[in-house]
């Protein structure tokens, strides 16, 4: 496929990470230095800013009580019209050609509601949004936990659900042990996320490059 091929041709890149890890920085730079490139990119997010994201943020902030299992099917539910929406679904921009840059998806779900419930059966939950679309590439920032907790408490005053010292350590570790899990079905890369931010997002460019292979 020749150059003009491969910049029309659409892929699904997801970025992961625990709280304070610096996803949504690198996702704006990594945009940035592909549209130079003359790449169509298209950012997102999740949950969503839709109805079933905005009723999850709303557990998330403590606004509306709720039960983790309840959360965790709201995820699933919002990943699907995430993916399918008519409107502006991650399906519709990677069929039209575009780079989707996504901030979280079901990794997230993996290694954060496994603290409640069976690895396993989030995975399920979530199959019917692994057989829509896979993403082509997966990248994890690791960062130190204790890193990422003093950044949230610099630049936060009210602390989401999953913003405590102890619960990002643990989120860190079923990150892992969900990536060994899956290890022969998804296409994963874990950054080095504590060096500085330039180092950070050179590395990224450098595992998005080798599926997209701008030079």
């Amino acid at each position: 496929m020749n150059k003009l091929g491969e910049k029309n041709k659409g892929r699904f890149v997801v970025f992961e990470g625990i709280d304070g890890s610096g996803k949504s920085t690198q996702i704006k730079k990594i945009s940035q230095r592909l549209q130079a490139f003359g790449y169509k990119v298209y950012s997102t997010f999740e949950p969503t800013d839709g109805p079933i994201g905005s009723l999850i943020r709303q557990m998330l902030t403590g606004e509306v009580s709720t039960d983790q299992r309840t959360i965790a099917s709201l995820f699933a539910a919002d990943r699907t019209d995430h993916l399918v929406n008519e409107k502006n679904g991650i399906r519709l921009k990677v069929d039209q050609g575009q780079i989707v840059l996504c901030d979280r998806y079901y990794f997230s779900s993996y290694a954060y509601h496994a603290q409640y419930i069976d690895m396993k059966r989030v995975i399920q939950a979530n199959s019917l949004n692994a057989e829509i679309l896979k993403p082509d590439l997966t990248l994890f920032i690791d960062v130190d936990p204790d890193i990422c907790f003093e950044r949230i408490q610099n630049n936060r005053t009210h602390f989401e659900m999953y913003e405590k010292i102890d619960i990002l350590k643990q989120v860190r570790n079923n990150y892992f042990k969900a990536f060994e899990a899956l290890k022969g079905l998804e296409k994963i890369a874990v950054i080095d996320g504590n060096s500085t931010m330039e180092i950070v997002e050179d590395a990224i460019f450098y595992e998005i490059n080798k599926i997209l292979k701008i030079k």
